[in-house]
């Protein structure tokens, strides 16, 4: 995702455009990877690109892929060793592994192959911020997207990609633009044959003049939702395939209704401002997959269907303090989790992206990152703008309480009658997290270890906003 990659894909684009057997008009369609640095490419406007298609693709490098919240992941590391190391050229022995043709030139040694690298795990690790040079020169405007766009959307990529596509879809300029929600595996939507069908459909209108999906004279509706209904399981395609689907006309849709669930010492959600005394409620930090520390708010049962659809934030009041006769901690990480549980009791597990099991959605952040910048032209109340500059830093002092706003991703969901939304407030991942946690050496009990609280008060109202979509007719 750096410059000279980018600077590349322009060229080829606009070599592609030029050449004799072209009719001048290139789209872009890819999935992971082949779908985030198509919004970079686009945002240049290399002549000849008509359309992209992006699927399960990150927009936003540092606050989509490797810093959520200000908080580094742990999916690089993977990554990176994965399908970067595994695949660079001149590495020994790809044949004998069936792992691609070895090199023309021959085996390259550690030593030249090392040079002939940048290791994203250590850049990432050692900057910290947007400004940084690293972030900053893999930055662009997404305004800056003009062509048309189809953006598919993974409901169940909830640690990794999922924010970029409609992020990226929000805030681009394309006159012709579209979203359509998918669920099921990061990889299989991209090659399923009803999505391969839409896909054709949009780059035959772009590239070859052939609009039979209404792409081109504005009567496709833009929003293509997916609506996650009852208890199928996960990692069931045939299964997913029961969720009905519905068109929106924009993103976000502008009936939502953004309800408070206030959050309560005896750990409920309820509609009303709750009548409180000074109360706190602690859990240990440093939590993780293998010894999560979290507390828990729960919803009573739905008095009716419930559609929650849209963008998320929660307001909330917390603090660190030392164990007795332990280093006093520096900093403060939260970790966010909304759940969905049926009238049975069971929580309803939806299909992440290697095919495990999801929860609804996740948000992340660092206290010392806390500070919002409400001027920001993209800031919204349902979605605080953080610049994570060097400038932006915050001290975090044990006992001190912060209020905070954070950012939890995009979900859609319809809850039945009965059902239960569970808001989970931690110190590290939790269930859902997968093989895309945070658990890296930056998370050190010299920065983090201690008591965290969350505080209860007249001047301590907590609550987590959820986007209802009210019922038709209503």
């Amino acid at each position: 995702m750096s410059q000279s990659t980018s600077d590349a894909f322009a060229d080829v684009i606009e070599w592609a455009a030029d050449q004799p057997w072209s009719n001048g008009k290139v789209a872009l369609t890819g999935i992971s990877y082949f779908g985030g640095s198509q919004w970079r490419v686009a945002a240049r406007r290399p002549r000849g690109l008509v359309a992209i298609s992006p699927t399960d693709g990150m927009a936003d490098y540092y606050r989509d892929r490797c810093r959520h919240g200000g908080i580094l992941t742990g999916f690089l590391d993977r990554w990176f060793s994965r399908q970067v190391l595994s695949n660079q050229y001149g590495l020994a022995g790809k044949a004998e592994r069936n792992w691609g043709p070895d090199t023309l030139e021959g085996d390259l040694p550690e030593a030249e192959l090392s040079q002939n690298r940048h290791d994203q795990v250590v850049d990432t690790a050692k900057n910290f911020y947007r400004d940084d040079l690293y972030y900053a020169s893999r930055d662009y405007n997404l305004e800056d997207i003009e062509v048309p766009i189809l953006s598919f959307a993974n409901l169940g990529s909830i640690m990794i990609h999922f924010r970029g596509n409609y992020e990226g879809f929000r805030l681009a300029s394309s006159q012709r633009k579209f979203i359509r929600f998918i669920t099921g595996r990061h990889d299989l939507p991209f090659y399923d044959d009803e999505h391969v069908e839409v896909q054709k459909s949009f780059l035959d209108a772009f590239c070859k003049g052939e609009d039979r999906g209404g792409w081109t004279d504005g009567s496709r509706p833009p929003v293509d939702l997916v609506l996650r209904r009852g208890n199928v399981g996960y990692n069931n395609p045939e299964a997913e395939r029961a969720f009905k689907r519905r068109f929106e006309l924009e993103w976000p849709l502008t009936r939502t209704q953004y309800t408070k669930f206030y959050l309560t010492p005896d750990r409920r959600l309820v509609r009303d401002i709750p009548t409180l005394r000074y109360d706190r409620l602690s859990y240990r930090a440093l939590g993780n997959l293998d010894d999560p520390q979290a507390i828990t708010f729960s919803t009573d049962p739905l008095a009716t269907e419930t559609e929650v659809t849209g963008y998320i934030v929660a307001h909330l009041n917390l603090s660190v303090t030392p164990h007795p006769g332990g280093k006093t901690p520096r900093d403060m990480d939260v970790f966010l989790t909304l759940r969905h549980f049926s009238a049975d009791g069971t929580e309803v597990y939806y299909t992440g992206i290697t095919g495990e099991a999801v929860p609804l959605c996740k948000g992340w952040q660092r206290m010392s990152f806390r500070r919002v910048n409400k001027e920001h032209p993209r800031h919204r109340d349902w979605l605080p703008h953080r610049d994570y500059f060097s400038s932006d830093v915050l001290p975090v002092i044990p006992g001190e309480i912060y209020p905070v706003d954070i950012e939890v991703w995009v979900t859609s969901v319809v809850a039945e009658k009965g059902d239960r939304f569970v808001f989970e407030v931690s110190s590290g991942d939790t269930q859902g997290a997968g093989l895309f946690g945070h658990q890296t050496l930056e998370r050190s009990a010299e920065l983090l270890a201690g008591q965290n609280h969350i505080h209860f008060g007249p001047s301590y109202i907590n609550c987590i906003t959820l986007p209802i979509i009210p019922a038709e007719g209503v």
